[in-house]
């Protein structure tokens, strides 16, 4: 029974194999908390983090065991997106909020009546992003790497979607840092006596009760004593019934649930859902909270905006099933589909990655490939997730810097040329082409046909101008220092034996974020949807459910979908920050006791959770 339980329901003992572990408390004292937080990942962590900072009692369920407390964050490159920074001015990026809601709006696209509160939370965010996140963030204790990076450039023009200028901040210590910084309070709150951590609860129910969620059922699972991101049992224990006045929902995705996926999955704009996808989340993110909370009368918007990746491989040193890791390529890769062909302007790697997921589908294939030489892959590869970063992720400057200077790709690159099934390394055209045949999964790969299109690709290089929109770009990503420095090699011959071997990947399509979820107003309160056969009213008008919060992917990163239909990326842990910000900041509002501060500030508990 949890120490928060005040109904007597019947719990299994300790938090379902973590009760050794310290603040995992079995005694009840029966005294209520004033917030349930479903879900332990980041957006879980922030709204907890702003609660304690007012005062408030917190309970905090999960599924999993103490081993995955911050969720997907922990797996992350740790990208903040930020507007008009310090780093950026000094890399003489010109930024501006206005630039920033001009590229937002044409990559959102938002065309529908549900958009309504995903605008309001659009505004909101970039108005945080080029305001009160970094300071928020580095009062936590969280520090930047000097050189941002330009995702989802874009590439169709001024008013089509993408990044018109470098946005993406990488943390120092990538994602596990950013668990870090709001784990640590948390757990300091813990150690207070504010919060209590029960693991190996599966909430199956809100509870409502003349309109209004007071609490939550479910069930104990079973220990489980696996490493963070393994698949655990599922076997079940006993019932448990949890209430308080605010419920806040935090519990992610659908992004290892490909049934969901594909049920919801845009076939007008993407093309048909793959036969084959690697999964980029663990297999705990399966969205079972959006159809409980939508039975429990919740408005569920945008269920078809997906946001999966392009250039997916399959993880040699797996920790989840299908585990898939992406490349975060830099510009110089020639693209392949599957029968060999180039892919037109503008798909290139990290320009567009909707535009280009529909160009790999339109050929009747789930895969494609990059086609490249040992100079592009020592500069410009590097892999999405922190395990994959471990320079980066041990703040360790010595082998941040060295991995920087070295004419190798760095180890976990080295590792995957090795052990990956998806790599071909060749000397020859005839040896790279029959590596890419043999992981063919159906067409074949005409050599001459594939070989003369990297020849006239080359033949762009031998002087200082280019009809190659793919040339103009690596021109173009060079005169930025940042991507001169670190991220697009000078343009070569690709077949050039001084820059070899050749080098060919296999790229699947790789799930990871969800872009639409629980509707929420700006205070993160879920939204009431539609009684049956009713028809959806004006969304300004819809009113929240009662004591029912929601933050993080499970809403869409905020409000139903915030995102829209395009990602810019660096915008997805911004984006839980952000919405357990928010919903956090509300429910104490709403719990409403008079209590003293954690902070040693005085005043309001809505202006100290406002202080930073």
């Amino acid at each position: 029974m949890s120490s928060f339980d005040s109904t007597g329901s019947s719990h299994a003992p300790g938090d379902g194999g973590d009760i050794s572990e310290p603040g995992d408390r079995s005694t009840p004292d029966r005294r209520s908390p004033d917030a349930i937080v479903v879900g332990a990942g980041l957006a879980g962590l922030v709204a907890a983090h702003e609660l304690t900072q007012a005062g408030k009692r917190v309970l905090i369920l999960d599924q999993e065991n103490r081993a995955n407390l911050g969720g997907q964050a922990f797996w992350s490159l740790g990208g903040l997106f930020l507007i008009d920074s310090p780093e950026q001015r000094r890399l003489r990026i010109h930024d501006s909020l206005e630039l920033a809601k001009d590229d937002w709006a044409t990559s959102a696209g938002f065309d529908r009546d549900e958009d309504h509160w995903p605008r309001k939370w659009a505004e909101a965010y970039l108005e945080f992003a080029a305001g009160e996140k970094r300071r928020y963030l580095r009062d936590l204790g969280l520090r930047l790497t000097p050189i941002v990076g330009w995702a989802e450039r874009g590439g169709s023009g001024a008013a089509d979607h993408g990044n018109s200028v470098p946005r993406f901040h990488l943390t120092w210590g990538t994602g596990p840092e950013v668990v870090r910084v709001f784990r640590e309070p948390v757990e300091t709150a813990e150690a207070a006596g504010l919060v209590e951590f029960a693991f190996r609860h599966r909430v199956d129910e809100l509870i409502t009760e003349d309109g209004t969620v007071v609490g939550v059922r479910g069930r104990t699972l079973a220990p489980s004593h696996t490493a963070r991101g393994v698949e655990s049992n599922r076997d079940e224990l006993a019932d448990f019934e949890l209430r308080a006045p605010a419920v806040i929902v935090t519990t992610g995705g659908i992004g290892h649930n490909f049934e969901l996926m594909k049920k919801y999955w845009p076939v007008d704009r993407l093309g048909e859902f793959p036969d084959t996808m690697l999964a980029g989340v663990p297999a705990h993110v399966d969205g079972r909270m959006l159809q409980i909370a939508e039975d429990a009368g919740a408005s569920l918007i945008n269920r078809d905006r997906i946001w999966a990746y392009t250039e997916g491989i399959e993880n040699w040193n797996p920790i989840w099933p299908g585990h898939g890791i992406r490349i975060i390529p830099g510009p110089s890769s020639m693209w392949f589909d599957a029968e060999g062909n180039r892919f037109p302007a503008p798909n290139y790697p990290g320009f567009d990655t909707n535009r280009t997921m529909r160009t790999i589908l339109e050929t009747g294939h789930d895969y494609s490939w990059f086609v490249l030489n040992e100079s592009i892959i020592r500069k410009e590869f590097a892999l999405s997730g922190s395990e994959q970063n471990p320079d980066l992720t041990e703040k360790d400057i010595r082998i941040t810097l060295d991995r920087v200077r070295s004419s190798d790709a760095p180890g976990p690159i080295e590792a995957f040329k090795k052990y990956g099934s998806d790599f071909v390394v060749a000397e020859t055209t005839e040896e790279l082409v029959a590596g890419m045949n043999e992981r063919s999964r159906g067409p074949v790969i005409e050599h001459d046909h594939l070989v003369e299109q990297i020849r006239q690709r080359d033949r762009q290089t031998e002087h200082a101008f280019s009809k190659d929109a793919q040339v103009q770009a690596i021109h173009n990503a060079r005169s930025y220092l940042g991507d001169k420095i670190v991220r697009a090699v000078k343009p070569h011959k690709i077949l050039d034996p001084a820059h070899g071997p050749l080098i060919a990947v296999r790229l699947s399509l790789l799930s990871r974020k969800t872009l639409g979820g629980l509707e929420t107003n700006l205070d993160g309160q879920v939204l009431a949807g539609s009684g049956a056969g009713e028809e959806r009213g004006r969304e300004a008008e819809r009113t929240p459910i009662p004591g029912l919060y929601a933050a993080g992917e499970v809403t869409g990163f905020g409000g139903g979908g915030m995102h829209g239909y395009n990602a810019l990326e660096g915008t997805f842990l911004g984006g839980c920050i952000f919405s357990g910000l928010r919903a956090g900041r509300a429910a104490a509002e709403q719990a409403g006791r008079a209590v003293t501060s954690l902070r040693p500030e005085s005043g309001s508990a809505r202006g100290e959770a406002a202080h930073s």
